[in-house]
Order: structure tokens, then C-alpha cells, then sequence
């Protein structure tokens, strides 16, 4: 295969970026906006020796998966992958993905993960679903003030105000934004010559109470004219934090460390299930809450708690599973490395009147094996929620040492999840259950919660 060389295709899977996957003779191709079961024409655009990269150039046999997208800018956007493959397909992927990455990497058999694996929760209503949305400003050619997502792998704004993932107050608190901007000559903020003001907008959305964030990024100290936007804003229903976070630094990272208020206060409320928690703009929370309730469920119905266990929830963040788990546990102890999350965290346990909460700053993989080697405690149940990396070693090697009658996994992603649950499968525990949880549709991603029981 040689570059500029145009070939037919059939698409058989989904890559991790969501382009689709097939061979020719043998050949892997990647060929982005091409679904499972298309068969297309495509012209490659990179040739390596085992494998290439290919662009769609027409459609010569849509499959029967394919469905036509809900929002027009999806296949420029880098925020929906797989928006033109029905939910059901969608689905079905992602659970033969964890299902692979068990088999393949985890080393578990198909005729013991067909006994374990539970059917894949999705949604009812697989749109609208993000509590939460951060917009880029900047400016298009004509020298326009616009916002909307990066494309894919890029910093370049396709310019959408109304995204089908998020909810529909977005589009209204966008386009006051950009008049407000426009009318008072407010500047957006260039990456490439590090100047103007506004970089981002965030937005926050409380599902069951209604209550709603602003908080504008910026490259500066104030936003002049502020009461003039605030004036516009809070004639919306529900608002209740307008913000702005400070960040002035050449970087990649959204917010800034330091959050001023414009009006109202400095976080919103929401709840999962009965626990409320209160989110600031820099709060770590589930963007997904209708899928993060089921998720937490299932982690809490794995824990199997009776109320005399003592649980640590590791990777704690704000305290959201480990609140959960508090209602029928003795005692949780959650760690997380970042200290604001811990403050949110302990916050969190006052205003729902739990006590039987304790919260550690730092790495789960140092603070855990000092608890256990130092002051010698215990676990009955271990739960633990990880960034894509997984566990390390160390953390695992404690985990087996400690001896819990369960380990409940939520994972993020099955590649990691599968060469985990290999070492512990290793070392004197059983894998009981799995569910894939749909928690991001139109996606790649895959949430997957996992239960294993110590071996007698």
C-alpha cells in the first residue's frame, strides 16, 4: 500500500479514536468518519509497513448500523466519534471491547467471561446527557468572535453553539457571552500570540435541582463591564454562580487556580441519589449524572455491605463513591491526590450529616501501603476508581496484602482494567462480576465495574 493509492475497504471495528477499522489483503486501514459495516472508497493518506491511514471518499455500501447524525458539525468536532453509528451498535461495540480487552490482556477465557459479563447499561435518551460543557473562545478567519469544540487532535474552534451531548440552556448562555463580548469590545483570547482576554466558558448544570454555573476563563485580573453580563445572565432560570478563573499562563490546562465571584455563589448543588454534593467550578464530578447513579450502584451493590465493614474507597476525588458507600458501611476511609478535592470531599460528608467518612491527601499508591504497613489497618472491602493508567503495582501488591474480601474496580478503560484484574486474579482473588457501563454515548469510552472475591 503507497500513499495517495485508492482502495475499497470494509469496515469491521472502531478504533480508539473512533475511526474505523479493515483490511485490505491483509492490510489494517483506519479510516475516519466510516462505520461498522460501511464498505467505502478511501485514498491513503499515510502508508506504515503493517498498517496505514485512509480518508473516506465516498460511501460505496452504507451499513445497516449507519444513522444520520443528530448535530452537523459531528464529523468535524473531536467530541462525538461514533455519533453516525446507531446507540444499539454503539452499545454491542463497546461491550465486545471490554470483552476483548479480558480475554486478550487479562488472559480470561471465553466460556468463564460468558459466565461473569452482565449486559452493557445504557441510556434511554443517549443525548443531552453532560452536566457540564467547557467552551473555547477565539476567533475564526474573519476576525469573528466564536466558540464551539476543538476539532479532533486540534486546537481549531468549530464554531456550534448548540452541541446535542450537552443541555439546551448552553446555546442561550453562548450567544449572551458573544454579544456581551462584541458589544463591549471584550477581546477572545489568541493561543498563538498569548493575548486577549476571555479563553473559555464554563458551564455547569445541576440535573435535579435546576441551579446553573457561568464561569468565564480569563487572561487577566477582571472582566470590564462584568455587571452587564451579569445582568443578562441571571434573567435565566436557575442561575446561581457566575464566576471567573484567573489564567494567565501558556498552557494547555483549562481553569486557573484562583475563582472570583461576579454573583451569587461560589458552587452549585446537585445530588446523586440521596447525597447532595456541592460543586465549585473546579470540582472533579461525573459529567453524566443519570449514568454515574447506575454506575455507583452497582458499585455499592458489588461492595455487598452489611454495615459492620470497613471500606476504602481509593482515588477518592470529591467523595462521590465514598458517600455512597457510608450509608451502609461502618467506617469509609477515600484518598485522592488533589488536596481541593479532599476539601470538597470532607465538605461534602458535613452537608449530608455523614460521620463514618475520612479523608487522606495524596497517592493512593504511597498513602495506602503506609496506613497498612505503619499503622496496620484493615479493609473489608476495597473499592477503587482510577485515571486511564489503572493501578500500580505497588497499590495492587498492598491491596493482596490486606487481604479484603472484595475488590469493587470501576474503570475507565478495559486495557488497563484487564492487566490489573490479571494481577490480582494471580494473586488469590476470583473475578465475580462485570457490566460495561455506557457512560460517555457517542464515544469510545467505556466505563466498566468489576466485583472479584477473595479465593477461600
Amino acid at each position: 500500500m503507497k500513499k495517495n493509492e485508492k482502495i475499497v475497504v470494509t469496515i469491521e471495528d472502531i478504533g480508539v479514536s473512533g475511526e474505523g477499522i479493515g483490511k485490505v489483503d491483509g492490510y489494517t486501514l483506519f479510516v475516519k468518519d466510516a462505520v461498522i459495516g460501511d464498505t467505502v472508497e478511501a485514498v491513503i493518506t499515510k502508508a506504515k509497513k503493517n498498517y496505514g491511514y485512509a480518508k473516506m471518499l465516498r460511501i460505496l455500501e452504507a451499513s445497516n448500523y449507519r444513522v444520520e447524525k443528530k448535530c452537523p458539525v459531528a464529523r468535524q468536532c473531536g467530541g462525538c466519534q461514533i455519533q453516525e453509528l446507531s446507540y444499539e451498535a454503539q452499545l454491542d461495540f463497546k461491550a465486545k471491547k471490554v470483552y476483548g480487552n479480558l480475554e486478550r490482556i487479562g488472559g480470561f477465557a471465553p466460556e468463564f467471561l460468558d459466565t461473569v459479563m452482565e449486559p452493557i447499561c445504557g441510556m434511554e435518551e443517549p443525548f443531552y446527557y453532560r452536566n457540564k460543557a467547557q467552551f473555547p473562545i477565539g476567533t475564526d478567519k474573519q476576525g469573528n468572535i466564536v466558540t464551539g469544540f476543538y476539532a479532533g487532535r486540534t486546537h481549531s474552534i468549530i464554531s456550534n453553539t448548540e452541541c446535542a451531548l450537552g443541555v439546551s440552556v448552553n446555546q442561550e448562555i453562548l450567544h449572551i457571552v458573544l454579544d456581551f463580548m462584541n458589544q463591549h469590545g471584550i477581546s477572545a483570547y489568541d493561543e498563538t500570540m498569548q493575548r486577549g482576554l476571555v479563553r473559555h466558558v464554563l458551564i455547569r448544570y445541576g440535573f435535579k435541582t435546576g441551579e446553573i454555573m457561568v464561569c468565564l476563563v480569563i487572561n487577566g485580573d477582571k472582566i470590564p463591564k462584568s455587571e452587564k453580563l451579569v445582568d443578562k445572565l441571571t434573567q435565566i432560570q436557575g442561575m446561581t454562580s457566575i464566576t471567573y478563573s484567573v489564567n494567565k499562563e501558556n498552557t494547555n490546562v483549562i481553569m486557573g487556580k484562583e475563582i472570583g465571584i461576579l454573583w451569587g455563589q461560589g458552587y452549585i448543588t446537585d445530588y446523586i441519589g440521596d447525597v447532595k454534593y456541592q460543586i465549585s467550578p473546579l470540582s472533579f464530578f461525573q459529567v453524566n449524572p443519570v449514568q454515574t447513579e447506575k454506575l455507583y450502584g452497582l458499585a455499592l451493590e458489588y461492595a455487598d455491605l452489611k454495615g459492620e465493614e470497613t471500606v476504602w474507597d481509593l482515588y477518592c476525588g470529591i467523595g462521590t463513591i465514598s458517600l455512597f458507600l457510608a450509608q451502609k458501611a461502618k467506617k469509609v476511609y477515600g484518598v485522592e491526590i488533589i488536596p481541593q478535592a479532599i476539601d470538597d470531599a470532607r465538605n461534602n460528608a458535613k452537608i449530608n450529616g455523614i460521620e463514618n467518612a475520612e479523608f487522606f491527601v495524596g497517592k493512593a499508591e504511597e498513602v495506602l501501603p503506609e496506613q497498612y504497613e505503619v499503622n496496620h489497618v484493615y479493609a473489608d472491602v476495597i473499592v477503587v476508581d482510577p485515571p486511564r493508567k489503572g493501578c500500580d503495582e505497588t497499590l495492587l501488591r498492598t491491596m493482596v496484602h490486606m487481604k479484603p474480601e472484595r475488590i469493587v474496580y470501576v474503570s475507565c478503560d478495559s486495557a488497563t482494567l484487564a492487566r490489573d484484574l490479571k494481577y490480582l486474579c494471580e494473586h488469590g482473588y476470583e473475578l465475580k462480576k462485570v457490566k460495561p457501563v455506557d457512560q460517555f454515548p457517542h464515544t469510545v469510552h467505556v466505563e466498566t465495574v468489576i466485583m472479584l472475591q477473595k479465593e477461600n
